[in-house]
């Protein structure tokens, strides 16, 4: 999953201006890790498969749509895991092949795996360009019917049988916005899908999506939290007055951003990288970590600014580590608003292949929304300003995606379009939900604190992951043994009700 709204618009703008205010090369954290290990994983062959650019209306175009195999395990007659690379390179997703679920389940199955790279993304492009009218096949149906084609008529290099669904079990494995595809194909094509497995899935679209940050403020240190509320709570407060509130900028090192929502917004930023946390070191990012050890512990000492302000140590110490880590990196000829602006439009109208951020923000502004806000009670402790709005989230929609000729992104995004599959209570038969406890997605997964309870059987496998953030079950070590009992555990038992579930498995006649 891509960065929140918020933060996703601050960081799009910077990289469009050619700031240098961001301390990661993309905005796409949520795969930079994965591919540090795309090394070690270069013995996977890639293939194309010709898809249509339209599934429901002849244009006469087609693309080719990137897909990896690993035969490592394969039995002939055995099943065929499919792994969802979601809104990301799907190169980077390799090492799932190498030493992750998908080796795990197929090791265990004698299984064919296979990675297949998501419409627009990567090298499964189909425009020429990304302006609005060229995004318009980059919607939920057109890319579901992508791996239910794939599916039914894929042919694999070098592999003479005939592997296509529903003659042979297919289990479908996503993380993510992938997740939610994986539970959305199992209710979609449920005579195609034999399995899937939803890990991390946001199933649930919504307009504002307040619990992020709130399951962050309810799972990351207490002291951390206690020093983040405190702040945000004071400097909301100062940004109310108007005789403090340039100082309280300044005191960010922020005097120059014009739009005070694009202050607020920064000071989310630190927050975001919670969600990049991991249980393998070697792939988890430090940042939230550090911004916490930046920020200390509460006590009840006030400091006396530079700029004639007395604030709490708690403001003091987040005013310096945002002044050392984002505000000192916006040098010239770049402006603040250049850095951290997001109000003008002409700075999104870039639309050449290399904008790749314009496409999970299309799905964003058109079907999945998930506009990051505070909570709407007041009385609910919050780690995020008041001046972050649904209205300031959305607002790249309409600056970064003017009408085109053929298509226009809708005022609101149309979240029935995701929630009509069940939302928090997507189920099927086969269909496996397995969340992480200190996931900020949780909100929008099955396990919400928002959605009703259900039992976890074997049919029907619904886990909860103590202490566990973002699709923690995707990756895994190539010694399996030194991996932490919960993620040993959950491999265990992924591989157990796959394993039972592929032993009632029937083909159709005539398949």
């Amino acid at each position: 999953m891509k960065l929140t709204a918020v933060a996703f618009a601050v960081i799009a703008a910077a990289l469009l201006n050619g700031a240098q205010a961001i301390p990661h090369s993309s905005v796409e954290d949520t795969a930079k890790s994965q591919r540090r290990h795309v090394a070690r994983a270069t013995s996977f062959p890639q293939y194309n498969f010709t898809q249509p650019l339209d599934h429901f209306t002849d244009t006469g175009i087609t693309f080719g749509q990137r897909y990896w195999v690993s035969t490592r395990h394969y039995v002939p007659g055995g099943p065929v895991v499919v792994f969802d690379g979601g809104e990301v390179d799907a190169e980077s997703r390799l090492p799932i092949l190498d030493t992750g679920i998908v080796d795990i389940l197929t090791n265990a199955t004698g299984g064919l795996g296979i990675i297949l790279e998501h419409r627009y993304y990567g090298a499964s492009v189909p425009v020429a360009n990304f302006t609005t009218d060229n995004l318009r096949w980059l919607n939920n149906d057109q890319a579901l019917e992508d791996s239910a084609v794939f599916m039914t008529s894929v042919q694999i290099p070098g592999i003479s049988e005939n592997i296509t669904a529903p003659g042979r079990p297919w289990i479908y494995y996503g993380g993510s916005y992938a997740g939610a595809r994986s539970a959305i194909m199992k209710v979609r094509y449920p005579d195609i899908v034999y399995g899937a497995i939803a890990s991390s899935g946001v199933a649930h679209a919504t307009l504002r999506d307040w619990r992020y940050y709130d399951i962050i403020r309810q799972s990351a240190s207490s002291a951390c939290m206690a020093q983040v509320e405190k702040a945000i709570v004071e400097v909301d407060a100062l940004l109310e007055n108007e005789r403090t509130h340039a100082e309280v900028q300044a005191l960010f090192g922020l005097p120059n951003v014009t739009h005070v929502q694009d202050f607020a917004a920064v000071l989310v930023i630190p927050l975001e990288f919670w969600q990049d946390i991991n249980w393998d070191p070697s792939i988890s990012d430090s940042t939230f970590d550090d911004f916490c050890d930046a920020i200390g512990t509460p006590d009840d000492k006030t400091v006396k600014t530079a700029q004639g302000l007395t604030v709490s140590s708690a403001t003091a110490k987040y005013a310096t580590y945002i002044n050392q880590q984002w505000a000192s990196s916006c040098t010239p000829p770049s402006t603040q608003d250049d850095c951290f602006g997001t109000f003008n439009a002409s700075q999104y109208q870039v639309y050449d292949l290399s904008q790749t951020w314009r496409l999970w923000q299309f799905q964003v502004c058109t079907q999945w929304a998930f506009f990051t806000t505070p909570p709407p009670d007041p009385a609910t402790p919050r780690i995020i300003s008041r001046y972050i709005t649904e209205e300031y989230s959305s607002l790249i929609c309409k600056l970064a995606y003017p009408p085109g000729q053929f298509f226009q992104v809708p005022a609101t995004p149309n979240i029935t379009d995701v929630n009509k599959y069940g939302g928090y209570n997507i189920a099927a038969d086969r269909l496996a939900i397995i969340d992480g406890q200190w996931d900020p997605w949780r909100g929008d997964c099955p396990h919400s604190p928002a959605a009703k309870p259900r039992p976890d059987t074997t049919i029907r496998p619904f886990k909860l992951l103590s202490e566990a953030i973002h699709h923690y079950d995707e990756n895994g070590l190539s010694n399996h043994t030194a991996e932490p009992p919960v993620i040993q555990t959950i491999h265990a038992q992924e591989v157990e009700f796959v394993k039972a579930w592929l032993a009632e498995f029937k083909a159709p006649e005539g398949a």
